[in-house]
This record gives C-alpha cells, structure tokens and sequence, in this order.
C-alpha cells in the first residue's frame, strides 16, 4: 500500500507534464484559438471567432477551476516546463509580476473597441483564419507561431521559471480575475488545503514549484490561495507527510 501511494503521485505529474508538452506540439493546430491578434482582427470585422469562445470558455472555468488551465494544458507552460532542463532557476524578478496587468489591459482593450469599432457582433465564424480548423495550414504562416515561440523562450530562460506565466501573459489575468471573483463570491471551487500541524519544513513543496512560491510558507502561515499558482498538485505529490491536498469547497 505505501508504494502504491508513492506511484499515483508521481504518476499524475507525469501524465499533467505529457498533457502539456503534448497541448504544445500541438499550438501548430490551435495557435488561432488562443492567438489575441487574430482574435481582435476578427472582431474588428464583427466576428466571433473560435479564439473569443475559448477565451471564454476559459474565463468560465476559472470560476471553478482557477488557473488549472496553466498548470495541465496550455502550451506556452509546456513549451516553459521543456525549458526547466535549461534553467530551472525560481523566478525571482517580483516587479515582473506586474507587468502582464497593462499587458492585459491593452490586448483585452483592444479587443473591446475593434467590437465596438464593428458595431457589434454579427458573425460566428469558429474556425476564422484556419484551413479545416487547423491553424498552420499553409507555408509562411509559421512565422507568428515562430514569433510568439521567440518571445516565450526569452522569457523563460532569462527570468526563470515560467517567466513568461509570471512577466507577460494576458490570459494568465483573464483566470486570475475569474478567480478573484469566485473568492469574492466564495462558492465551491477547486483549490489547495493544507494541514500546517504534519508540515516537517522540509521544503520539497516550494522546491518543486514551478511557479516559484514559497509553498512551505503558504502551509505555515494558512494562507494556500494565491494568484500565481497554477493548482499543478506538484506541492500535493512531493509532501512526504500529505501535509498538501487537493479539496473542493468555498471560502479559503
């Protein structure tokens, strides 16, 4: 029984680390359902395209599942967690927390005035900008996809770990805002417990962070809500005494 309990640990991280990789081999296929320029050109022609169901869609999911998105299926975070092989150094730059806000304010403002600019919604085109719903069907448009894989990777191994989670990605606050408003409201949502009383300081939970958080301290001072962390369960699999746990409930 004691090994069993060992296995299913590591192999949940095992399995969450193939859905990303996997969420990133994939970005040639999906890259327009998450890319914002093609979302906001879209809509500057009054289109709703496959790119703003799935922002959201992802907004939805942030009010039950907060940034679970982040931590098993999207491709930036797997092509950044490839990149732990190369510098697995905890991000560090706390300034650099801040600057995806404005990011975000300007892309999702933008979206906003080329829907107003258009009068309006009038369109439903799910697979705008692709051929048979794949994103990359033709030669030359790799070149965004290449751009956008450029910026991530300067962000990743210079800031650290998930640099570009941390630094600039827009949707990254579209799940933090969702889920500052399910704590607001406070009904039943996927989260972290902990139990400070079998916490042993060991410190594997903040070592294993891909997002750089100072778990133990999290554990010790009661307080395992905060708006980096992604809910990966790295911090549930590596406590040795299950001082870290999944649960399902209100208020934190």
């Amino acid at each position: 029984m004691a090994n069993e309990s060992k296995i299913r640990p590591a192999l949940r991280q095992r399995v969450r680390k193939a859905l990303l990789i996997l969420s990133f081999v994939l970005l040639p296929v999906t890259f327009v359902y998450i890319s914002c320029p093609i979302i906001t050109e879209g809509a500057s022609q009054g289109i709703a395209t496959g790119g703003l169901f799935m922002f959201t869609f992802l907004f939805i999911g942030s009010l039950f599942f907060g940034r679970l998105w982040c931590g098993y299926l999207c491709p930036a975070g797997g092509l950044q967690e490839i990149y732990f092989g190369l510098n697995s150094t905890r991000f560090k730059i706390e300034w650099l927390n801040w600057l995806k806000y404005p990011i975000f304010l300007g892309i999702y403002g933008s979206i906003a005035v080329a829907i107003y600019s258009a009068g309006g919604l009038s369109t439903i085109d799910l697979f705008y900008q692709t051929g048979n719903g794949i994103s990359i069907d033709r030669p030359g448009a790799y070149t965004l996809l290449y751009a956008q894989i450029a910026f991530i990777t300067v962000f990743a191994l210079l800031a650290g770990r998930r640099g570009f989670c941390h630094s600039f990605c827009p949707i990254a606050v579209m799940l933090i805002i969702g889920r500052k408003v399910r704590n607001l409201v406070g009904w039943p949502a996927l989260r972290l417990a902990a139990d400070a009383e079998r916490c042993v300081d060991c410190g594997r939970c903040s070592e294993t962070c891909p997002m750089s958080l100072d778990v133990r301290g999290m554990v010790r001072e009661g307080r395992m809500e905060d708006a980096e962390c992604i809910l990966c369960g790295g911090c549930v699999d590596t406590c040795p005494q299950d001082a870290v746990r999944y649960a399902w409930r209100g208020r934190p």
